[in-house]
């Protein structure tokens, strides 16, 4: 029961018959006018109609905060578009695979400002020839093959997967947010790893849309170098 309510007097009744009785307001008008309540924020005690007046105002700032919120987030995504629509324009034009992977590498981290990019290949997929299995090509433990083969979305990690840390080199060790990204026709054969040391990079909450479509892009690129 509030305070200085009388005992037997339920202010949901109350409130109840002034919702079913909006004629109460008009018929006691002048008692509308001299009802003085506290502020919201602290202080002296206001006319209910001052009240209303900063209710109103407090409401258009958090419209206006999630407005602000809403153009920022889809600036950001039109520009995210945008770096994903350059990267998807040069492997279009990649004549084989190394020009694929090296598309894919200077778009993700000169464009997208990715820190650390990896790449393993592993059949269909063959190195170019007269070339050595390393580098892209380098093996891949099984487990790392069946994870990327698994995936139907890109995965998110704090910590890195089975033998990919060691991918990074000296780098692995101060790593904290992996985007495990799987390159597929049919089956993967292939698994695209972005790295940071920032550990808010690659959360697992974010959004992995533009992971996914970076993932179709770079698998058709490369499984079209490998038709052709």
């Amino acid at each position: 029961m509030g305070e200085g309510m009388k005992e037997g007097i339920n202010p949901d009744e109350i409130a109840a018959y002034l919702q079913a009785h909006p004629e109460f307001f008009e018929l006691y008008s002048d008692l509308m006018a001299n009802l003085y309540i506290p502020h919201p924020h602290g202080g002296r005690a206001i006319p209910i109609s001052e009240r209303q007046v900063i209710t109103l105002r407090d409401k258009n700032k958090l419209l206006e905060a999630k407005l602000s919120e809403l153009i920022r987030f889809g600036e950001q995504n039109d520009a995210i578009s945008e770096k994903l629509h350059r990267l998807t324009v040069a492997l279009v034009g990649a004549p084989d695979i190394p020009a694929a992977i090296h598309a894919t590498r200077y778009h993700l981290v000169e464009d997208f400002a990715v820190p650390h990019v990896e790449l393993r290949l592993w059949a269909p997929v063959a190195p170019p020839e007269g070339s050595t299995p390393s580098g892209d090509f380098s093996p891949v433990s099984e487990e790392a093959r069946v994870f990327a083969d698994s995936l139907t979305q890109p995965y998110i990690s704090a910590r890195a997967m089975f033998d990919s840390a060691a991918w990074f080199g000296a780098d692995g060790e101060r790593l904290h947010s992996f985007a495990y990204i799987p390159l597929r026709g049919r089956q993967a054969f292939g698994l695209l790893t972005l790295a940071s040391e920032d550990p808010q990079r690659f959360y697992p909450e974010m959004g992995t849309l533009y992971l996914k479509r970076l993932g179709d892009a770079v698998s058709a690129a490369l499984g079209r170098s490998l038709a052709g």
